[in-house]
């Protein structure tokens, strides 16, 4: 699939990095192309679990993050992290909707909703509202991406397990797209951590031999209109 049929493209990140996580190189590669890369992210952390200085680091990483991606602008809808299960789903759907509606993505780009996170879950769910084909205009291409340590930790045979159908050539973007998570410094781990450089690294590694190529990243196809 090449990046013209991506054409306008909206990420939605549940927290931030999750967007790099799942789709950075994919991100780096389309805005490379031309393609305008809109990102989203949704919920932002509250006191008291979190402090304000913490939620101020992490949105100054993720905003040096996009920049070095390309993204043409991010979105801070401001939800509660992982508290979305007390919001009125009407209001997460209202509030993707608008935002797509105003945005006009060709394409979207999801998380799964397999992932252990119930932020996840929700957001799949009210994307797909938010995405319904029963507007003037709707995306026509809609992505499920992958988040290691959420998407890998799902219970096998009881919730939806990741099975990748679409795999997007990241071999020119991959350096961009770890340089991209360095700058979440907060959220880096060590190896053999799965938040690790060197896991995802590996992670593409994998999902590139899967269709012999040297790094891919790999996605649920949720839709396509052609």
């Amino acid at each position: 699939m090449n990046s013209a049929a991506f054409g306008t493209t909206l990420v939605v990140a549940p927290h931030p990095d999750d967007e790099v996580l799942g789709a950075g190189g994919t991100m780096s590669k389309l805005s490379a192309a031309g393609n305008d890369v809109f990102v989203a992210i949704v919920t932002e952390g509250k006191p008291p679990a979190f402090s304000a200085a913490m939620v101020a680091k992490v949105q100054a990483e993720c905003r040096r993050s996009l920049e070095l991606l390309g993204v043409k602008e991010t979105v801070w809808l401001g939800f509660p992290a992982a508290a979305l299960s007390e919001i009125a789903h009407s209001t997460l759907n209202a509030a993707l909707g608008e935002l797509i509606a105003r945005l006009r993505p060709q394409t979207l780009i999801i998380p799964f909703l397999g992932d252990m996170h119930l932020d996840h879950q929700l957001i799949f769910a009210s994307c797909l509202v938010g995405a319904r084909p029963h507007q003037p205009q709707y995306p026509t291409l809609i992505l499920a991406y992958e988040t290691l340590s959420e998407t890998n930790w799902n219970a096998p045979y009881l919730t939806p397990s990741f099975v990748p159908n679409v795999f997007v050539d990241i071999e020119d973007h991959l350096e961009r797209k770890l340089e991209a998570m360095r700058c979440y410094a907060s959220q880096i781990r060590d190896a053999p951590h799965e938040r690790s450089i060197e896991s995802l690294r590996a992670l593409a590694t994998l999902r590139g031999a899967t269709v012999l190529r040297r790094a891919a990243e790999a996605f649920v196809l949720v839709r396509c209109v052609c």
